[in-house]
């Protein structure tokens, strides 16, 4: 008894404005559908379900260091491109003028310099970097190379903020055009997970790739929705996503579900530092790339035939502006508030026997995701808006990585944890959670951004294609603005008007 009232109450006690927010999210998912007196009945006795019978037995195989650190396991070696170049030279100063400015040096940031280095034969790329390179969500993810989001999924998203917005146009005509976004999509993310697959095999880039899939526990109550969803995906021939029994889901990943999961047969795990870093080592031994990071973007000022680039180490002058900035985006460019949004997600990792799950495949449920990693477990969850201003902020929730752990032993059966490193971060979603790729501004400024959580399965095609369209390069044309551009946002500049 009294070990279950000291862990409610301290769990109570730290609660932050987060979890209130994360609260809402949960809410939402676990009750679709229902009224909003019946979620609040609902999530009121989940919750002392939680705290007085859960969280107190999971107390008894799971241990939380105090104090945990906040490191993302995939960051807590040593960087090698902490205060690059500072740190060796203390007199290097920003260029006063270059080709092309990239803010950012996470999955795009790291892409475009890798890009530019294989394909500019002259112009020189300056890579701009507020903290250091992989430090954003680039670093504190799941460690999963997505095929992106699967059709039917970008089909529902896109077609619910149609009938959101797009009134002028009928049933059918909304339906259809949300099919063309996500043959686009699709497309386009199958073509960019052959593209790391090759890269890191042709550069022999060290980054723990291993590539078996990616299984999605479904809800028991939604499974009519999985199977429209594998359904979609076979008629349109986009087939990575595919329907797996129960057994298969425990041959695969070891998870224990009753009902049939979704499987992305082509996704793959990886360190996602180590995948980013190697790409910007890669970059750097080009003299048209230079990297300068713990310098903080302040603006940017468009001066006509040059964009201004304000930092607090300096100016710089560029033709073409790269926003690789993602959740940061806004904060930024105040004109993108509520068309890129930052969403906070977190997750821990800590040694542990792992119970049934197995190693080097992704595996999520509809509440968490989990993976083996270095001797440990790494889970998480959340997808929560945050403020503008608290991107890339590292606050995660002590009740959602209590909850997680809950459902790690009803899934896996894990017997023992020692949570060592427990940490947040943000991604950035559009309001119709499709990614902009490409022009941003009508002129010489793009960005990759609004990848809404699956920026594997985006940023490396999609830098590819920026960096293709600021050099003049023929190529397919994987992200056509039509679908892809920030300027679909504009009511003058719609697709189907």
């Amino acid at each position: 008894m009294s070990s279950r009232i000291a862990t409610s109450l301290g769990l109570l006690r730290h609660l932050q404005v987060h979890d209130f927010r994360a609260a809402r999210t949960f809410v939402a998912s676990f009750y679709p559908g229902r009224s909003l007196p019946a979620r609040v009945v609902l999530f009121a006795r989940w919750l002392f379900r939680m705290l007085w019978k859960h969280f107190p037995e999971t107390s008894r195989w799971a241990s939380i260091e105090h104090p945990v650190s906040r490191t993302p396991i995939w960051l807590a070696g040593a960087d090698p491109f902490e205060n690059h170049p500072f740190a060796r030279d203390p007199a290097a100063k920003l260029p006063a003028e270059v080709e092309v400015a990239v803010i950012g040096a996470g999955m795009a940031g790291s892409a475009s310099a890798y890009h530019w280095s294989r394909l500019a034969a002259t112009g020189t790329m300056a890579v701009i970097e507020m903290n250091s390179v992989a430090s954003g969500a680039a670093g504190r993810n799941e460690g999963l190379v997505v095929m992106g989001r699967y059709y039917s999924y970008v089909h529902h998203t896109v077609n619910t903020y149609l009938e959101r917005t797009r009134m002028d146009l009928g049933a059918a005509a909304r339906d259809r055009l949300a099919h063309e976004f996500a043959e686009a999509y699709a497309k386009a993310a199958y073509a960019n997970a052959e593209m790391i697959a090759e890269t890191i095999e042709r550069e022999r880039i060290e980054c723990d790739y291993v590539r078996k899939g990616w299984v999605q526990a479904a809800n028991p109550d939604a499974l009519d929705r999985l199977e429209r969803s594998t359904r979609m995906a076979r008629e349109t021939g986009f087939a990575d996503w595919v329907k797996i029994p129960a057994e298969e889901s425990f041959e695969r990943a070891g998870i224990r579900v009753h009902a049939p999961s979704g499987f992305s047969i082509g996704a793959a795990s990886w360190d996602p530092a180590k995948w980013v870093r190697g790409l910007m080592a890669i970059a750097l031994r080009s003299p048209r790339v230079q990297l300068f990071t713990r310098t903080r973007v302040t603006s940017v000022k468009d001066q006509g035939e040059r964009y201004a680039i304000h930092t607090d180490r300096g100016t710089v002058l560029a033709r073409f502006v790269i926003n690789a900035a993602e959740s940061h985006t806004p904060a930024l460019f105040p004109s993108l508030h509520d068309i890129i949004q930052p969403m906070q997600t977190q997750a821990a990792w800590g040694p542990s026997d792992g119970g049934t799950m197995k190693a080097g495949v992704g595996i999520s449920s509809d509440r968490a995701f989990f993976g083996r990693h270095g001797g440990g477990v790494i889970f998480g969850s959340d997808a929560t808006r945050v403020p503008d201003h608290e991107a890339g902020r590292n606050q995660p929730s002590r009740f959602i990585t209590r909850f997680v752990l809950t459902e790690m032993k009803r899934l896996f059966g894990v017997e023992t944890i020692r949570v060592t490193n427990e940490w947040s971060g943000t991604v950035s979603y559009t309001p119709d959670e499709f990614p902009i790729v490409g022009e941003m501004d009508g002129k010489r400024m793009h960005m990759v951004g609004g990848m809404a959580g699956s920026g594997s399965g985006v940023s490396f095609n999609g830098a590819h294609h920026v960096v293709k369209t600021i050099l003049g390069l023929d190529g397919p044309d994987y992200y056509p603005a039509k679908y892809f551009s920030a300027l679909r946002f504009r009511r003058d500049a719609r697709p189907g008007s």
